[in-house]
């Protein structure tokens, strides 16, 4: 049996000294995370804070919209915007059924119909004011204060508090803000996010459209760039997920092949057709597997997981998660020995990437735009391979694992030093 490999613990980002422990006015302990309700965006604000030693001393926020019926219609609206109408049409309809109806019962069941999608209860709503508040308040017992915000819903929230209260916090917007980068102190987005900058783009993109397309310029100096998403994936974790899981998987024949599927995107479209084909590809492998575990994602289609379950649901090397809890997520990247993984997932390609095992991704061929340059950037990087079906998975190849979190947590103790602050969890 082959030992699990995992990747070694990064250099430490604290590599400038601390010239200014003196005083607690320049040193950040605490952070505030302001999340838009996606995971995907979500766990890159608690992977960089994690990086920075910040996870057990956070405070957790989120912009949160209107959800159900019409809604779901009105999500490209500006967030404040798409609350204001949201309230008003709720108040016509309130106003409706006391004009129409005598139910009482029917006008609180409506009420809260319309409120429950709203976000977690446990997760405080962001609020400018407040935010900036605690900053204030605090700022001379306890330093200044950490901002990380990530999605187009926090962008207002995130530059608000900047300029409000730029003397008493440094603030990270994750993901490209389309416009006006200044506004924060530091941009952390994927080098793919500039792609409509490149030649290639231009050819592709109308003159009269070029305007409207992000990014209007090259990045500028507060701007951090990373191949991929960032992620709570480091070697601690690894190292703890292997532990964790060890009774599970430590048993199984190896080589262990883990294989993730997302969904389609507008930019990495496919369906059914892309089922059949890995299902041909797995099949080529399975002499050289030992065992093969395959997870599906919120996004997976029925039509394309039901392929999947028809052809693999029996076989006895293979295991198909069902969805319920425990997520053994962490535990197939601790212990896998490969990955195939579809090209539509950034996030979960970055993090299989982070582990420094072979990862092969099916259907890049079939992404486009800055998903195609993603891709290409990964595949110079030898981080990728197309996974073609014959693979002899008992011959391994590795990489310098991806830390792009890591790196990006670097880059904030060197703007913070620049600024005369330092970082100490």
């Amino acid at each position: 049996m082959r030992p699990i490999r995992l990747p070694e613990p990064p250099t430490s980002p604290r590599g400038m000294p601390e010239i200014f422990e003196g005083g607690v006015f320049g040193v950040i302990r605490r952070a505030v995370i302001i999340g838009n309700g996606f995971p995907g965006a979500e766990n890159q604000c608690v992977g960089l804070v994690r990086a920075l030693g910040l996870s057990d001393n956070h405070f957790f926020y989120r912009v949160t919209r209107p959800r159900g019926g019409i809604n779901e219609w009105l999500h490209w609206l500006p967030v404040s915007l798409h609350k204001k109408l949201d309230y008003i049409v709720s108040q016509i309809c309130v106003y409706s059924h006391v004009l129409f109806t005598s139910g009482e019962k029917k006008i609180a069941s409506m009420h809260s119909a319309n409120s429950s999608g709203v976000g977690l209860l446990s997760v405080l709503e962001a609020d400018v004011k407040q935010i900036i508040s605690m900053a204030h308040k605090t700022f001379e017992k306890d330093g200044p204060l950490l901002v990380v915000a990530s999605g187009r819903d926090t962008i207002s929230v995130a530059s608000s508090i900047r300029r409000l209260a730029s003397d008493y916090v440094f603030v990270v917007q994750i993901q490209h803000p389309r416009t006006r980068l200044d506004r924060f102190d530091m941009v952390i987005t994927p080098r793919h996010d500039y792609y409509p900058l490149t030649p290639q783009a231009q050819e592709q993109i109308p003159k009269f459209l070029r305007p409207w397309i992000t990014p209007r310029e090259p990045p500028g100096r507060n701007v951090v760039l990373t191949v991929g998403a960032l992620h709570q994936i480091d070697s601690a974790a690894l190292r703890s997920a292997a532990k964790t899981w060890h009774d599970e998987f430590a048993s199984l024949s190896r080589p262990l092949l883990v294989v993730n599927l997302g969904g389609p995107t507008s930019h990495c479209r496919y369906g059914a057709d892309l089922a059949r084909q890995l299902v041909v590809y797995l099949q080529n492998i399975l002499l050289s597997c030992g065992t093969v575990r395959i997870s599906f994602s919120r996004r997976t289609p029925e039509k394309v997981s039901k392929i999947i379950v028809k052809e693999f649901g029996n076989h006895p090397k293979v295991f198909i998660w069902d969805g319920e809890e425990p997520n053994p997520h962490l535990g197939h990247l601790a212990w896998a020995d490969a990955f195939v993984i579809t090209a539509d997932s950034i996030s979960m390609l970055s993090e299989a990437c982070s582990t420094g095992k072979p990862v092969y991704v099916i259907g890049s061929e079939r992404c486009k735009w800055k998903f195609a340059d993603f891709h290409n950037t990964l595949k110079e990087r030898g981080l990728v391979r197309p996974f073609t079906g014959s693979e002899d998975l008992l011959e391994s190849w590795s990489y310098p694992p991806l830390n792009d979190t890591a790196d990006a947590a670097c880059k904030i103790h060197q703007a913070l030093a620049e600024r005369g602050w330092t970082l100490r969890a």
